[in-house]
């Protein structure tokens, strides 16, 4: 499929992009767009919780009350969970929520993620350009130039540009990353994603 590329001013330039059929016109596969989300999300968990069980518990060991005769159930610490101020049963502990996926999955779910875009219409392909100095006016002009002002946006580069990242870091609702750093979650999270010209063929060349 082909697309018109833009330039900076939001206005059509006399090229066009030849998008792969292999990655931007796949069959979608659900599973895998699914399985590979939540081994991103996963993976950013940091699983430090942590809540203390009655051997961490500092109180007492005093028997608090006779064993029989009260009338009700007996008890020998004040660290039992039943309680206020005991341990907790059964509570958190740290672990590692991560877990492995096959590349081959990942790969699929990439271009799954691709496709879709690419069929509701979200992807905008943008010619090579830099920024002199990071400035966030320069970044809102140039989302205002393609009417993406108030759309939440990815912007794949081909390589990494300090000064662009910085001038969007501060942007609600906006990202840039780099075509190697590409995944499915940001691709989906994204209303429409900006590609720009430099990044098609290292996207195509991992993915295809």
């Amino acid at each position: 499929m082909e697309l018109e590329i833009y330039n900076i001013s939001g206005k059509k330039t006399s090229k066009k992009a030849d998008l792969h059929d292999g990655v931007f016109a796949a069959e979608p596969n659900d599973h895998a767009i699914y399985l590979d989300i939540k081994q991103y999300l996963a993976n950013q968990r940091q699983g430090t919780h942590k809540s203390k069980e009655r051997a961490e518990i500092h109180r007492t060991t005093k028997k608090l009350k006779r064993q029989k005769g009260t009338g009700g159930a007996r008890a020998g610490s004040m660290k039992s969970p039943l309680f206020i101020g005991g341990g907790r049963a059964f509570g958190p502990r740290p672990r590692d929520y991560s877990f492995r996926l096959n590349k081959k999955v990942k790969r699929l779910a990439r271009i799954s993620a691709l496709s879709y875009k690419a069929k509701e219409n979200n992807i905008t392909v943008l010619e090579d350009w830099t920024l002199e100095s990071p400035k966030t006016k320069n970044y809102v002009e140039l989302l205002k130039n393609l009417n993406l002002t108030g759309k939440k946006t990815l912007l794949v580069l081909g390589d990494s540009n300090k000064n662009v990242y910085l001038s969007s870091r501060n942007l609600a609702g906006t990202k840039v990353v780099t075509a190697s750093d590409l995944n499915t979650y940001d691709i989906l999270n994204a209303g429409v994603l900006v590609l720009a010209e430099s990044s098609l063929k290292k996207i195509e060349t991992l993915l295809s």
